[in-house]
């Protein structure tokens, strides 16, 4: 039984799951490609009304889905409410712009005919998703193929299973046909066969590179279109203008939100010279500040990591940094709570050959370098295995976005917290991935965009001078 729910903060079983059978996965196949080919024949709007009803539960049942992704993986309770929210936005976005953003586009074309690219689904999709959004991390590849017309398989990760079901329940109790999601226990060499199958024609995965690696393997070898968010080192520069206290008001929530363990983080802090000392000591200060406890009590300000193994894999990153020359600014001490917690923690002197110089750390600690230029600020945030996000700050909004453009990375953002909203494209290049999620564009990734030219009387030449084949 892979699949449970162990609370990281009470270290309780909650429950365990079996694995998928043999007999499911078909069931399963068979349902999600037939639905595939009953939506051809259906309106986007009726599936449209039915999106809204499933943003609607969202939100009746927040509290009650709030509780269960708190249980799963530990994050405070109102960051679990405000996640749900999110789901809802999603929900409602594509559901009021998926039809027009699916209508057919015209081409002005030299051919005989009208040219017109339509916007067709393709088939059942699999979802390989993370426990740190067990909510969002789903709505954000389900919404959008639901409009698309695409079924959607989901295989979560083994910690937050609750959150799978309580996700898959939802869509149903909305009234969404049968085999719109289907939540899976799957181990990974069924993942690897479902993959394989020939009614499977798109895969999205959010997780680790190995695992992204592992996937894209599979997929690629059985020419599977796929997408994939791989996780990041995010930068956040601040730059010699930049007001001290309004970075680090922003800085330290950019590091520490669901306990740092975000994608999107902030986890390398460039810092101008002249600014340098009196951010970190502002730093430590906010870091200081947290009350780790009870992830349900609203006092409490920083909550477990989500399992014993992520915590043991942090602490051994920090002490591997220790030990190749990197100093401990704060932290690094042991919280006297029985839950998973780890104590926000500040590394400096973090060199190049250090062997976290380029290792992403999913946890509450902060690298922070001093640069000397702009310049040396670019060539240090550009310095990374991966590229998904990033925050510049600056006192002056413009000479802040000219940094911004010269940052290899999917995302970034100018004095603002690096926030996910269904209309923002989200997704990263390098070591982080490829393809992008929410948005016009996440709606596009697994649509098949077919050109389609109608000529008024058979044409059997080209007067345009074209190549004619026949």
């Amino acid at each position: 039984m892979a699949y449970k729910t162990v609370n990281p903060y009470t270290n309780e079983v909650v429950k365990t799951y079996d694995f998928a059978t043999k007999e499911q996965i078909e069931q399963t196949l068979s349902t999600t490609h037939n639905l595939y080919k009953k939506w051809r024949k259906e309106k986007i709007s009726d599936r449209a009304t039915t999106l809204h009803k499933i943003a609607d539960l969202f939100r009746v049942n927040k509290q009650k889905l709030a509780k269960i992704a708190t249980v799963d993986m530990g994050k405070l309770l109102r960051e679990s409410e405000g996640e749900v929210e999110l789901c809802a936005l999603i929900a409602d976005y594509f559901a009021e712009h998926g039809e027009e953003l699916l209508s057919s586009t015209p081409i002005m074309t030299r051919a005989t005919g009208a040219a017109e690219i339509e916007k067709q689904a393709i088939g059942t999709i699999l979802a390989v998703e993370p426990w740190n959004f067990p909510y969002y991390q789903i709505m954000r590849v389900f919404a959008p193929n639901y409009i698309v017309g695409n079924p959607m398989i989901l295989k979560h990760a083994s910690n937050t299973p609750g959150s799978a079901a309580a996700f898959e329940k939802i869509v149903i109790e909305a009234g969404a046909s049968k085999g719109s999601v289907v939540n899976l226990f799957l181990n990974y060499d069924q993942v690897s066969e479902i993959i394989s199958d020939p009614r499977v024609q798109g895969i999205a995965l959010t997780g680790s590179k190995r695992g992204g690696q592992s996937v894209a393997k599979v997929a690629g070898e059985n020419l599977k279109k796929s997408s994939m968010e791989l996780g990041g080192s995010d930068a956040f520069i601040v730059l010699s203008d930049a007001d001290v206290k309004q970075a680090v008001d922003l800085a330290w929530r950019a590091r520490l939100y669901n306990a740092g363990q975000v994608c999107t983080s902030s986890k390398r802090f460039i810092v101008a010279d002249n600014l340098y000392d009196e951010f970190l000591k502002q730093l430590k200060e906010k870091f200081a500040n947290l009350k780790p406890g009870d992830p349900m009590n609203p006092n409490t300000t920083l909550a477990p990591m989500n399992s014993q193994r992520a915590k043991n894999k942090l602490q051994d990153q920090v002490n591997r940094a220790i030990a190749a020359g990197a100093k401990v600014y704060y932290g690094n001490q042991k919280i006297d709570l029985s839950g998973q917690f780890f104590e926000p923690t500040i590394l400096v002197d973090v060199n190049k050959d250090n062997p976290l110089f380029y290792e992403e750390m999913f946890g509450p600690v902060a690298q922070v370098f001093k640069v000397h230029s702009d310049e040396e600020a670019i060539e240090l945030a550009n310095d990374s295995q991966l590229g998904l996000g990033g925050i510049v700050f600056s006192k002056d909004p413009q000479h802040g976005k000219k940094i911004a453009q010269q940052i290899e990375t999917g995302m970034v953002f100018v004095n603002t917290f690096l926030s996910s909203l269904p209309e923002l494209p989200f997704g990263g290049v390098k070591g982080s991935g490829y393809g992008r999620e929410l948005s016009s564009l996440g709606l596009m990734a697994f649509v098949n965009e077919k050109l389609v030219v109608t000529a008024q009387k058979p044409d059997f030449g080209n007067a345009a001078g074209g190549l004619a084949i026949i």
